[in-house]
């Protein structure tokens, strides 16, 4: 699985720092703090999600509370992007 970019991203983190791979991103205005990123799934990472049906997430929280999270599917679905 690899980070994607995609359309309505206005924003990469980590870009500036070699240890990690650059994170193209969406960073919604408002309170929340929403960031959305997209991955890209090699075809085998497909073939075991449509075999198990799971989708397995690790989150660094820091030992922090775990913040909330939204998978989707389709970005269109949820949110009307700029062009």
């Amino acid at each position: 699985m690899e980070p994607k970019k995609f359309k309505g991203q206005n924003i990469v983190i980590g870009d500036t720092q070699p240890q990690y791979k650059p994170l193209p991103a969406l960073l919604m205005s408002g309170k929340e703090g929403e960031v959305i990123t997209c991955w890209e799934l090699t075809q085998e990472e497909i073939d075991e999600i449509v075999a198990n049906r799971c989708l397995y997430l690790s989150q660094l929280t820091f030992n922090n509370p775990l913040q909330p999270i939204k998978p989707m599917a389709n970005l269109a679905d949820n949110y009307t992007l700029m062009p």
